[in-house]
């Protein structure tokens, strides 16, 4: 198996066998979905609704790390948490193997993405994450790594410093990434009394389902120890009015459910950049990898990395920014 191209014995076949050596009958409707980390699929089945396959990308999670994954989704369940979990089989088993790849089955769940600026939406958004870092708090993840400056900062740097950045801005970046993550370090280790709890970790509209006034969570394949503002600095956007707005209303329904510490939002900026930096290093680890290639056929151009460098400057002065207020 490659490491660059790791889903390359990834045919019809394998799917449609993969999911029938778990009980089910397919009747060979395979529709690929948008899943460039992993291959998402949702899979026909005879007199039943389709289930969603999902073949997780090798050598990147471990069994433990996967399961827990799993665990804190039937933990949610447990509490009537509206999120998407794995299907269990008869053992209550819900990682599966089939020839190099594991697996898992999701039952199919339509919706739309949640509407930011609607206040009604926001607070339940809030309401539904208080109570999701609620169960989050009560125990820590045994096996899967932490949101932290290293992983996420440095070793990224290191890594496009190494194999990617042009030469005509290689002097430039090392610079400006150096000064940021520096910063961010600084901020991370001046709020390190703050708790860090089990969270979704990729809380974006794309990763929630609206139906039925409610927003269903998918996809916790990110999750890590973060703080709980990991959750909800994602949800804000437009300009500082407006975010604080947003903020004001998530809260309200978040601490139905689970206390808000403000200080907090001391790490929305920090974080914010240690994203931008770790996305620009997932598109380049992954980027022999056909689906990347197809999907982001603008990465790795000269154009692509003096944009990025222009947003980390950007990023930098942002940290000098007074922090949100909570109206």
């Amino acid at each position: 198996m490659s490491d660059s191209q790791p889903f390359y014995q990834m045919t019809p076949d394998v799917v449609i066998d993969a999911v029938e050596s778990q009980g089910w009958l397919s009747d060979y409707r395979i529709l690929e979905l948008n899943s460039y980390e992993n291959r998402v699929y949702q899979v026909g089945i005879e007199a039943e609704q389709p289930v969603i396959a999902k073949f997780y990308r090798p050598n990147r999670w471990s069994d433990a790390q996967i399961q827990e994954e799993h665990d804190l989704c039937f933990e949610l369940v447990e509490q009537d948490l509206s999120v998407v979990a794995p299907l269990k089989d008869d053992e209550g088993r819900s990682l599966f193997v089939h020839g190099e790849y594991r697996f898992a089955l999701y039952p199919r769940r339509g919706g739309r993405a949640p509407e930011l600026g609607d206040m009604d939406h926001l607070f339940t958004l809030g309401q539904t994450l208080g109570r999701m870092h609620a169960v989050g708090a009560i125990r820590a993840f045994a096996a899967r790594p932490a949101l932290d400056v290293q992983s996420f900062g440095w070793e990224n740097r290191e890594f496009l410093l190494q194999h990617f950045l042009p030469a005509t801005l290689r002097e430039a970046y090392e610079r400006i990434s150096e000064d940021l993550l520096s910063e961010v370090e600084q901020r991370f280790k001046a709020y390190s009394d703050l708790r860090a709890i089990r969270v979704h970790g990729d809380c974006h509209v794309g990763n929630i389902l609206w139906r039925d006034d409610l927003p269903h969570f998918v996809d916790f394949d990110d999750a890590r120890t973060a703080p709980a503002i990991q959750d909800i600095w994602m949800l804000l956007t437009g300009d500082r009015g407006q975010r604080e707005l947003q903020l004001a209303e998530v809260l309200a329904g978040y601490e139905e459910f689970y206390e808000f510490d403000p200080r907090e939002l001391h790490l929305v900026e920090p974080l914010r950049a240690l994203r931008m930096i770790n996305y620009s290093g997932w598109l380049a680890k992954r980027h022999e990898d056909p689906a990347f290639i197809k999907a982001f056929p603008w990465f790795n151009s000269e154009r692509y990395w003096g944009e990025h460098l222009l947003d980390l400057k950007e990023q930098f002065a942002q940290l000098d920014e007074p922090v949100l207020r909570i109206l």
